[in-house]
């Protein structure tokens, strides 16, 4: 084995994939990312995340399982002490592994658990809280039109003109350690933000450097027809109607400066490894867990259950190291999250210790034209009685919990048939979202790219519904469980001992003993015990 390749990982929070320049929004600023993808990089232009919310699709992304397998569908249910994830098999392997402790994936409910993981976790918390909004009232009142929307707007700087976040402490922690490695085992380093993720507020420069007459036009409600519970119900809570196009502007560049500083963070990172000369021999993979509504639909921020592009569709760029074939650019080739964890794995030459679904995208980056796969899932929302949110709070007990920003989000959680679980797939023409309960949607999306009127149900589409239907059955057969690698013996050793004591040869007890303890197991046990006794006839 030759020299293996760092494993760098940036991960920022609820980024869209079409708040990158290069992928066509006359608005966005997104200089490193563009230039990355056009020079060393691989950027992904169908690439879907496997929930449209961060825990349940970190612990996807970073196990190559999906959400359903194994119960990952709820902020409440992390990875467990008998599950594993790429950064603690990597480290099991032999890689440094250091991680921020954006978490989002481990349960931290046992511990020492989340730190079993990683090699070393940085936690931060180290600097003052970063100046807030200019303007302190920027929500307005409950009655205002725009509370709900989770718009700060623009944020103060510092006397050294800095708005100095934890993910700027965390990404220079990161720097830090790749210009000052503890030893020469390869890295694994693995970098979550939390920017883009609401709520929508950045500093300048960032914030006055997205022009607001060049952004694209916006969806709004009144043009869809037969949109899922969930949006009603957002939109119901949120309140946003009353809000003015400036104000939608407004929000939608706030949200494009904050991929700008992530895009200057990103950039950051590379030019450590560059100093370290590291950046060869590195594997950077540049992607988010999920998107966001960004006022799309005349709604802010996400939804646990609903499968637009907007809040699935995510960045995803891959950058091998030097001497790997890679034909640099855009590519329409889908990708799953999922994929991640298999690329990863086998740029690192780890073998992965359980079954998974991903599909390695190296043929891809080697050739932008090859397909690995003809369509993506996705899958969320949650039962009745399931509590999605483990801060989920009545807002009728606690007095005030109405004007927080979340309460929207709360009060829609009550709603049973707008959480219902659903399951999407996607094609290049296609997409189809089931529920058992509550509504199913079909898009055609050579006539409707923006996804804005549901035709499921109708008579012209009923044999492209069908279909979509049997290949999302056919991929929940084949992803619903997963058996261990490791195999459970159905009988303890005593058992065993019982069962042929009476078949053992005189003074033959230990060495049947000694086979019973080398698991031979009972059916082998039991002809041994035969070819004993034959043994003994014959002499």
């Amino acid at each position: 084995m030759g020299k293996r390749p760092n494993i760098i990982i940036f991960n920022p929070d609820e980024m869209r994939w079409d708040t990158m320049g290069h992928m066509g929004n006359p608005a966005a600023v997104t200089p490193f990312l563009d230039r990355f993808a056009k020079t060393e990089a691989v950027s992904f232009s169908n690439a879907y995340c496997q929930n449209p919310v961060c825990v349940p699709s970190r612990c996807s992304f970073f196990t190559g399982l999906y959400p359903h397998t194994a119960g990952h569908r709820t902020m409440g249910h992390l990875l467990r002490s008998h599950e594993t994830s790429l950064l603690k098999e990597l480290k099991e392997a032999g890689y440094y592994v250091w991680a921020n402790a954006r978490n989002d994936l481990v349960s931290a409910n046992t511990p020492g658990l989340i730190e079993s993981h990683v090699t070393e976790l940085f936690y931060g918390g180290n600097v003052p809280a970063a100046p807030g909004p200019v303007d302190a009232h920027y929500r307005g009142r409950p009655e205002s039109p725009q509370f709900y929307a989770f718009c700060n707007g623009k944020l103060q700087t510092d006397k050294d003109g800095l708005n100095y976040t934890s993910d700027d402490e965390d990404v220079d922690a990161a720097c830090y350690r790749i210009r000052n490695r503890v030893d020469d085992r390869p890295l694994c380093l693995f970098v979550g933000t939390l920017y883009p993720h609401p709520a929508y507020n950045v500093e300048e420069p960032y914030y006055s450097g997205i022009d607001q007459g060049k952004l694209p036009r916006r969806i709004t409600a009144g043009e869809t027809t037969k949109k899922p519970s969930m949006e009603t119900a957002l939109r119901k809570y949120q309140n946003l109607a009353g809000m003015t196009r400036e104000q939608w502007d407004e929000l939608r560049a706030v949200y494009l400066g904050m991929c700008t500083k992530v895009d200057a963070q990103f950039k950051k990172l590379c030019d450590a490894l560059k100093e370290a000369g590291e950046y060869d021999n590195s594997a950077i993979f540049f992607f988010s867990d999920h998107g966001d509504y960004e006022g799309d639909f005349d709604i802010s921020e996400k939804a646990q259950n609903c499968f637009e592009d907007v809040l699935i569709r995510v960045p995803l760029l891959i950058k091998p190291p030097r001497g790997m074939k890679v034909d640099v650019g855009i590519t329409d080739s889908f990708a799953e999250l999922v994929d991640f964890y298999a690329t990863a794995m086998e740029l690192a030459e780890v073998t992965p210790g359980h079954t998974h679904f991903g599909r390695s995208l190296l043929p891809v980056v080697g050739d932008r034209s090859c397909e690995v796969r003809d369509c993506v899932f996705c899958e969320g929302g949650r039962m009745a009685g399931e509590d999605h949110c483990s801060e989920s709070v009545d807002p009728a007990v606690r007095d005030g919990f109405r004007y927080a920003a979340m309460w929207p989000r709360y009060a829609a959680q009550h709603d049973h048939e707008a959480h219902a679980k659903g399951a999407m797939i996607r094609t290049a023409e296609w997409k189809y979202v089931y529920r058992a309960h509550g509504m199913c949607e079909l898009y055609d999306l050579r006539r409707d790219p923006l996804e804005l009127h549901n035709i499921s149900g109708s008579m012209e589409n009923c044999g492209v519904e069908t279909a979509m239907m049997q290949r999302i059955l056919e991929w929940y057969q084949d992803t619903c469980d997963v058996v261990p690698f490791d195999k459970d013996e159905r009988f303890s050793d005593e058992m065993i001992w019982e069962k042929v004591k009476l078949l053992v040869p005189p003074g033959c007890e230990q060495l049947v003993r000694d086979k019973i303890a080398s698991k031979a197991g009972l059916f082998v046990t039991k002809i041994y015990c035969q070819e004993l006794a034959d043994k003994m006839a014959g002499s």
